[in-house]
């Protein structure tokens, strides 16, 4: 049956957003489809924001997913600039913030998150920056020529490869962390020392255990106090501690959300027209047991996009991918697959010292997890182990002499 009456309609020029477009004209869609987004780009690559591109080492226009002219090339409208602001369910129609209306059959909610913002005195002052979109690493390097002293407020993923480039840049760093570890809430012990260590090798100053006070300065930012009174001169502070998910248009109108929009194993909201993909989507995933989870990754926004292409196509493919995330900082590839969440032991695969090793989580001694760092082939390896629910030998496991991949063989 054609779908050429079909009309879908994309909030979000993100990831998630630009490939459930291109899924869907793949898939053979033949329907319309537009994309609203608040940037004024056509979608591209988050991940190199914080690395290359911050260190002038990529070039604008190979951020984007597709070269400009393949979105009217297949027949898919982008319009720039512009945001949902209302929802209509009842009527299956959407208002934007210029006030036009747009109907439509299905709706793919997939609008991200927005940076979660300090609200510490001296947060609004010139020379505080957040990190999300071109916009904002186009401001950091306009500043960065002025800027000796940057102080980066988070050491989570953002906040450590923000560091890295700023280092290689020249600039004297300083990270502030509140845990008492960087990268605490995504990995183990053993790998958050390893990253501190090379962090302070690169002359990094980590602080960990300490919050933000306050930010001093008058007309622009000159330091931060942290909770112990401690100042730490800043001609430049980067603050990298999360995302809020943007659901409130939907919430707004009834459709459950908590920490994100709940969703199905289709990426169905409790709204059957309505689906969620991406940063925002709060999902069940196989990986995270009875639990939902919201994933801030490429890998899942690639996949929630051809999983929600399908089901308006009308196939009953259900999510079911590995997790898989990426980081890159100084010579470090740390690779990650899986959810450590509820790991109750772990099988250090090398040498630390070496800087080319992998972590192995285990949960009643089946593998859910590794984080491999400069070793490709382990995390090649695990990926495809996780998936078949192994129960690993850890002696074997711990066994440089055996490849990953041959670690189930007799």
């Amino acid at each position: 049956m054609s779908n050429m009456k079909c009309k879908v309609l994309i909030a979000g020029a993100g990831h998630a957003g630009g490939m459930a477009a291109i899924a869907l004209r793949q898939a053979g869609f033949d329907g319309s489809v537009t994309i609203v987004g608040e940037e004024s780009d056509p979608p591209y690559e988050r991940p190199a924001l914080s690395k290359a591109y911050l260190r002038n080492e990529l070039q604008h226009e190979r951020l984007y997913l597709r070269k400009q002219s393949y979105w009217s090339e297949h027949d898919i409208t982008l319009i720039s600039k512009r945001e949902v602001v209302k929802l209509s369910p009842e009527r299956n129609e959407i208002d934007l913030c210029d006030g036009r209306s747009f109907e439509y059959t299905s709706l793919i909610w997939a609008t991200g998150g927005r940076v979660r913002k300090l609200t510490i005195t001296g947060s609004a002052l010139p020379g505080v920056f957040y990190l999300r979109t071109l916009a904002d690493v186009a401001a950091i390097k306009a500043s960065l020529a002025t800027t000796s002293k940057i102080v980066v407020i988070g050491g989570g993923y953002i906040g450590l490869e923000v560091a890295a480039s700023a280092r290689k840049l020249g600039h004297a760093v300083t990270v502030i962390e509140a845990l008492p570890r960087v990268l605490a809430r995504v990995t183990s012990e053993t790998v958050s020392r390893f990253m501190e260590a090379r962090h302070r090798a690169e002359g990094v100053d980590v602080k960990l255990g300490f919050g933000v006070a306050d930010i001093r300065g008058s007309t622009h930012v000159t330091g931060v106090i942290l909770t112990d009174g401690t100042v730490v001169p800043a001609d430049m502070i980067i603050v990298g501690i999360g995302i809020v998910p943007n659901t409130e248009v939907l919430e707004r109108t009834g459709i459950a959300c908590k920490n994100g929009v709940l969703v199905d194993a289709q990426c169905r909201t409790s709204n059957p027209d309505i689906f969620a993909i991406g940063d925002c989507a709060n999902h069940p995933s196989i990986y995270a047991g009875s639990d939902l989870i919201r994933l801030e990754s490429v890998q899942n926004a690639v996949d929630q996009a051809k999983i929600v292409a399908g089901a308006i196509m009308g196939k009953d493919k259900i999510y079911s991918d590995l997790p898989w995330f990426w980081s890159d900082q100084y010579d470090i590839k740390l690779q990650t697959a899986g959810l450590q969440n509820g790991h109750d032991s772990i099988v250090l695969r090398g040498d630390v010292g070496m800087s080319a090793f992998s972590v192995i989580y285990l949960k009643n001694g089946q593998m859910i997890a590794i984080d491999a760092i400069n070793s490709i082939k382990d995390f090649v390896a695990a990926k495809s182990l996780i998936v078949a629910k192994v129960k690993p030998d850890p002696a074997r496991l711990a066994d440089v002499k055996l490849a990953l991949k041959d670690i189930m063989s007799a």
